[in-house]
């Protein structure tokens, strides 16, 4: 349960990544900016400081894109959502790699906040709540919501950026099927600590948040058992994945891309069984790298 290009529109596109908008947010914005308005006396803030939450996120998912990039991952599309946004980014199947293009999101809101907090204090020793208290209650409102986003991804929920960070430290330690397994089921009481938290202060959208985190922790749950799965089976000799140099596993763990019938690439030398379209490229199982079905070079005879 992520938000997809469904129900979004394009807004525009920076260094080959696009920013879609779900029209959700314009039904969130009416009401996020009807509740702030109190604040103000004119309602020319409330909406800046709604557009600066969005410019927030936004900053905030550049962040993971770009950071993965510059690991040598792909990262073309971001899409923002009332419950935040969603970079998507496929960086290589190291921990290293995973670490930086997690943690380049909240260090986006690491950055933004010492700022605020800075520029709201000296502000408010310049009287400007006397004499701008429009402008210094919303350079306030921006140190919090940093500090509140910062707070908030920190969480060691997955799939939050603090949970995908648990799960990269993790990592280099335990491997990819165990740290994910370990982060889901930190997850997991997350979640429920979370969910008694909405039902106590009976906030909605913390109930949503919840609801959404919680079924992508399954996810993720499931994923660690099919990673775990995958791990213990039997491997083909004489093949091996070009980016993590594991032999593929026996068995149809691939499906074709035109009829979707699961067939065993390197049993049926890269051709679909069933319809007989070739199949060019080969996602790895293993570590999920996608690459042309040739660069699969042989390698020395192996235990199965």
């Amino acid at each position: 349960m992520t938000p997809t290009r469904q129900g979004s529109f394009r807004l525009f596109q920076i260094a080959g990544i696009e920013v879609f908008l779900h029209f959700s947010w314009f039904i969130v914005a009416y009401y996020g900016i009807k509740v702030r308005m109190p604040g103000y006396s004119s309602l020319v803030w409330p909406v800046a400081e709604y557009v600066a939450l969005f410019a927030t996120v936004l900053l905030h998912e550049f962040g993971h894109a770009l950071a993965c990039r510059s690991v040598g991952g792909k990262a073309e599309e971001i899409v923002l959502w009332p419950l935040g946004g969603v970079a998507y980014v496929a960086a290589p199947p190291r921990p290293g790699a995973q670490l930086w293009s997690i943690a380049a999101g909240p260090l986006v809101n690491a950055v933004l906040l010492p700022f605020f907090w800075i520029l709201s204090s000296a502000t408010a020793s310049a009287g400007w709540a006397d004499s701008n208290p429009n402008a210094q209650t919303f350079l306030v409102a921006m140190k919090y919501l940093n500090g509140g986003l910062l707070a908030f991804n920190l969480l060691p929920v997955y799939p939050l950026d603090g949970g995908q960070i648990l799960r990269s430290l993790l990592w280099f330690g335990l491997g990819r099927a165990k740290s994910l397994k370990v982060a889901s089921v930190v997850g997991f009481l997350g979640v429920a600590g979370l969910g008694c938290l909405a039902l106590w202060s009976t906030d909605v959208w913390l109930g949503l948040m919840t609801a959404f985190v919680g079924l992508n922790c399954w996810r993720g749950w499931k994923e660690a058992q099919l990673l775990s799965r995958i791990e213990q089976w039997p491997r083909r000799v004489g093949f091996k994945c070009p980016t993590c140099s594991k032999a593929p596993p026996v068995g149809p763990f691939w499906r074709c891309e035109a009829c979707r019938a699961p067939f065993d690439t390197f049993e049926s030398f890269g051709g679909c069984p069933a319809c007989g379209m070739a199949q060019t490229a080969t996602p790895c199982p293993d570590c999920g790298a996608i690459g042309p079905t040739a660069n699969w070079v042989s390698a020395p005879p192996r235990q199965a």
